[in-house]
């Protein structure tokens, strides 16, 4: 009675063997970022962005562009990306890799064998004959089970089930990462296709400048560093429209990879104006945003496996006991096989308790708590992490509103300089010199307001994906 009561004391302790699954409850602050969130934005490009606070993350927040085509641009990237297929792959095995671990130790093992064999035996000298010849047919059926009393199989499994929950997260994060990513990338094409435009127009009225200014000088009417200053910012535009150009052609190629296209297959760019800016924009609580994050989540379960690594390790330096059984039949004939004499059988009972082992068990646990600790701080900087991603989208957003506003103005302010100065020209009042250099200034603001104009819905898009995955679409 006293064994069977220490038996039951030391399975109960099993369940203490590990520290705590669950990770202490994170910082929860009042508000993201140093100042609190404004309800709206400035008014930009005629778009006021309205943030609402306790909101919940929005599962196909791309949508929300307001573009079709960008739309199935997501959507076929989630089908076709190789990466994120990979990652798909990967949890499939890992979940298959769970269901054979459970059902490996978790549940007795029964094994089928048969075999049949020709023999021969060197007979005895001078006794009997010289040889012996035989063959031998046996078959049995062999049942063993693992008595987990002290939790290492359990621990072993349930540190799996953690992995495969990690892993899970992390398709779910690299899914979102992937739609954001590609929306992300068809911004920026639209931006640099629009700024090498509007880049090579500029080229065009710098390099008419010059020309004008190089006449002027020749007449006299020109100093010879007004000719050289001309000439200089023709070639500085110039320099900048290669670069550019390049920049555009590499967003395209990122965002036909993305897609599960080769380069050459890369869509034909959106426009800026084809793409509508959501005005609704979901700021979840910090307590809820954690609940969001995969990446978040994901470091939650990693403290969860390597709490139950622990246990492993605890529990491997107590004893190990198994039973195994075994029951057949063997003859020397086929017609013997299934007859009351050729039948065999064994029971047996195995307990293994370590003793020395070099100080090893010892070594692993004290590795797995070390591992455990780390998870935890790990966790600890996911949470940090994952704040500090909405503090800065969020005060990003609030600064991209108040420069679109300001490139905005500028930009209606110099088309109207342009207007102006155009009108003026056709009725003789100025030289034409003084209307290339306003439409100069003209596209240079349009260069700014356009870099504003993306900033502001890339940074949007960020947001959406700083916010995370609803609840209701966990991997758990």
């Amino acid at each position: 009675m006293r064994v069977a009561t220490w038996f039951a004391a030391l399975w109960l302790a099993g369940c203490a063997f590990a520290p705590p699954a669950k990770p202490p409850a994170p910082p929860s602050p009042q508000h993201y970022a140093v100042q609190p969130t404004s309800v709206d934005s400035a008014k930009a490009d005629g778009v006021t962005q309205h943030f609402s606070l306790g909101a919940r993350a929005v599962p196909e927040w791309w949508r929300l562009y307001g573009s079709d085509t960008l739309n199935a641009w997501v959507e076929e990237g989630l089908r076709n990306n190789p990466s994120l297929a990979a990652t798909k792959h990967t949890l499939e095995a890992a979940h298959q890799y769970l269901r054979a671990q459970v059902g490996a130790n978790m549940l007795p093992t029964l094994d089928a064998q048969t075999q049949t064999s020709r023999q021969k035996a060197i007979g005895f000298p001078d006794f009997g004959p010289p040889t012996n010849l035989y063959d031998i047919y046996a078959g049995q059926l062999s049942l063993s089970y693992n008595f987990d009393l002290f939790g290492a199989t359990r621990h072993g499994i349930e540190q799996t089930a953690a992995q495969v929950d990690q892993q899970s997260y992390q398709f779910d994060a690299a899914k979102r990462a992937l739609a954001a990513n590609i929306v992300i990338a068809a911004i920026n094409a639209a931006s640099l296709a629009e700024q090498l435009s509007t880049s090579e127009r500029l080229s065009v009225l710098a390099h008419q400048q010059a020309d004008l200014t190089e006449r002027a000088y020749k007449l006299g009417a020109a100093s010879h560093d007004d000719l050289l200053s001309v000439q200089q910012q023709a070639a500085s535009v110039d320099t900048s429209i290669p670069g550019l150009r390049a920049q555009a052609e590499r967003a395209r190629h990122a965002l036909a990879v993305l897609m599960g296209r080769t380069p050459d297959q890369a869509p034909t760019n959106l426009t800026l104006a084809e793409l509508h800016l959501p005005t609704d924009v979901p700021v979840s609580v910090p307590s809820e945003l954690l609940q969001q994050r995969p990446d978040v989540l994901a470091a939650e379960a990693a403290v969860h496996a390597a709490s139950a690594q622990v246990g492993v390790a605890t529990a491997n330096l107590f004893p190990h006991i198994s039973l195994s059984a075994s029951l057949g039949t063997a003859a020397f004939k086929p017609a013997d096989v299934f007859t009351a004499a050729g039948s065999v059988w064994s029971v047996g009972v195995g307990l293994t308790q370590p003793i020395f082992h070099g100080g090893a068990l010892m070594a692993q646990r004290k590795a797995a708590i070390a591992s455990y600790n780390a998870a935890l701080a790990q966790y600890q900087q996911a949470v940090l992490n994952a704040f500090q991603n909405v503090a800065d989208t969020l005060t990003a957003l609030d600064q991209d509103a108040l420069t679109l506003q300001a490139a905005s103005s500028q930009a209606t302010t110099a088309g109207l300089a342009f207007a102006d100065t155009d009108a003026r020209y056709r009725l003789g009042s100025v030289s034409y010199p003084e209307t290339v250099l306003s439409e100069q200034h003209l596209q240079s603001a349009k260069l700014t307001e356009i870099q504003a104009r993306a900033a502001r819905m890339t940074d949007t898009a960020a947001l959406f994906q700083a916010m995370g995955t609803p609840p209701v679409a966990s991997a758990r």
